[in-house]
Order: C-alpha cells, then structure tokens, then sequence
C-alpha cells in the first residue's frame, strides 16, 4: 500500500478500491480464458466486485481490458492502439497486467500530469519500442483516420499527406524521425498533438466517473 501511495496519485481509499476491481477483472480474464463467458460490463459500476470476488493469481489479459477501455472509459480505439495501450501498461511484458502494472498504469492513464502523459502516448505510439516513431509506425496508425473515397485512386496518398504534414509538426531535429524529446517539444507548444496518432488517453469525463465510482 505505502508503494503504491509513493508511485501513484492516488489516496488510500482509491488504492483498495483499484485493488478489489483489479481482483473481479482478473477472475473475468480467468473465467474468460477457461472457456465461460466473458466480462461484459457497462460504465465503471460494472466493474466494481462483490464482497465474495474470489482472488486468483493470473494477470489481466488482453480481452477483458480492450472490454474496460471500451466499457467503462467509453474508448473507441483501432485495434493497434488497443494493443499498445495494454503494452503501454504491460511493464515486464510478459502478456498479463499485474496489480502493480494495474494500479501505476492507472494512475498516468487518469490522474497523470503533462510529462507522464507524455511518455504514456509515446510508448503507444512508438510501435517497436526503438525510442521513434517512425514514418512507417505514423503511416501505420493513421491509415484508418480517413474515411476513403469510391473514387480514390491511391487512398494511402492522403495517409503519406497526413505523415508528411505530422512530420513538420513533430519532427524538431528535422531527422526524419520523431523522438521523445522531439514529441515532448511539439506538445508543450500544441497540447492537441497529445494525441495526434489516435485516442490513447480516457475523456475527462470519463475518468472523472470512474473515480466516483472508486469512492463510492
């Protein structure tokens, strides 16, 4: 508890309540994988246990948290973005959320301030981990923001417009690349290009109903 007290923003309070709910999802990821139904809850009261939740040891898998994203934090995500934002939380990448994983994860994810915001979209965004992101990764996230045209001859010209067009943005040091400290500069001067490759943080909104539920 004093852990997670130091590493996070939450209180006391909110720090049992995300551990009962991280018990529930982890026995629904459980449930999932041994062949029962899978969790399908709504808002977040949907997703806080019974006093008689039982305790298992397996981490959060991918199924049921792409659910909690979708259900409660109201997250339409490509798929990609999905599987990133669970790697972005999934630390020791070893397939599971563990409750550390969990509850410091959350904390960035609705409580974060700028600079772990920051790192947060661009552990996302940065699909192989090699501290970039590249013209291929920007290609990759936006080829779906556009809605593509019957008549399009070459649809993917609009999605190199958009990489080229993020590129002036981002790209400080003009290397072709977007690093950290490239992205970190281009979002201090525009805040909206927090999330210029696609929803990877919870609305306000969203999270703020999330945390009444944790202190109801």
């Amino acid at each position: 508890m004093e852990y997670f007290k130091r590493k996070t923003h939450f209180s006391k309070e909110e720090i049992d309540s995300l551990c009962r709910v991280y018990r529930k999802l982890v026995a629904t990821s459980h449930a999932h994988n041994s062949g029962a139904a899978a969790h399908n809850g709504n808002p977040a009261a949907a997703v806080l246990p019974s006093p008689n939740s039982a305790v298992v040891t397996e981490g959060l898998d991918r199924v049921v948290f792409r659910e909690l994203l979708h259900n409660t934090f109201d997250m339409v995500t490509e798929e990609v973005l999905m599987d990133r934002i669970f790697c972005a939380f999934d630390r020791c990448n070893d397939g599971v959320i563990r409750m550390d994983e969990w509850v410091c994860g959350l904390s960035v994810f609705i409580k974060g301030d700028t600079e772990e915001r920051m790192a947060f979209c661009f552990r996302v965004y940065d699909l192989n981990s090699d501290g970039f992101i590249s013209r291929e990764e920007m290609f990759h996230l936006l080829r779906n923001c556009l809605v593509k045209q019957p008549q399009d001859d070459d649809p993917d010209e609009g999605v190199k417009d958009l990489v080229e067009l993020a590129l002036k943005k981002l790209d400080y040091d003009k290397d072709g690349k977007v690093s950290f400290k490239d992205f970190q500069s281009a979002v201090k001067d525009e805040p909206l290009l927090l999330e210029a490759f696609g929803q990877c943080l919870p609305s306000e909104g969203a999270c703020q109903t999330f945390l009444s539920t944790l202190r109801s």
